[in-house]
């Protein structure tokens, strides 16, 4: 596994990219990633998934992780709901942001065939929270490289590590 983050300003906001080749086919990728019900299972910083709406092509659905940091500080607890719309053709996952502090952060997932495997990438963009003065500031300096890139590298590696795991067992 190869893994790459970007976290760069962008106007007053942030848009951070998380990117790392998965050795296994596009198709179990995406259905891993697309299968968010299971990630509290796979992916332990995961708290739970719980779709309020749930479509064909996606849902309503609503996420809870911890960020962990060091030894010396706690854990910490972060909470949203996403709009999530599959585009398997793509392929491609997006959430728009619709409820907690990330209100408003747009997220593609994109999966790319590599020789060998897949080259999924994280997107993350986001003006930050509608706090006057500090709201741009919070979402470059600590929301965006902090929590956003915390969790979603650790969700990356999960789903690679689950992905690689099921290919290993199935042959």
């Amino acid at each position: 596994m190869s893994h790459r983050r970007l976290a760069a300003r962008v106007g007053a906001g942030v848009k951070t990219v998380d990117t790392l080749t998965v050795r296994a086919p596009l198709e179990a990728v995406y259905a891993a990633a697309r299968n968010v019900e299971c990630w509290p299972e796979w992916l332990p910083h995961y708290r739970w998934v719980r779709f309020h709406e749930k479509r064909a092509d996606g849902g309503l659905v609503e996420m809870a992780a911890w960020r962990p940091f060091r030894s010396w500080l706690p854990r910490w607890p972060t909470w949203w709901v996403s709009e999530m719309t599959c585009e398997p053709a793509a392929p491609r996952i997006r959430y728009r942001h619709v409820r907690g502090i990330t209100t408003g952060m747009d997220v593609a997932w994109d999966f790319a065939p590599e020789d060998g495997g897949v080259r999924v990438t994280i997107t993350h963009q986001w003006k930050g929270p509608a706090w006057p003065l500090v709201g741009g500031l919070a979402a470059t300096a600590v929301i965006g490289p902090v929590f956003v890139h915390g969790i979603a590298s650790r969700t990356l590696a999960g789903i690679a590590a689950q992905t690689e795991r099921k290919m290993r067992i199935d042959r």
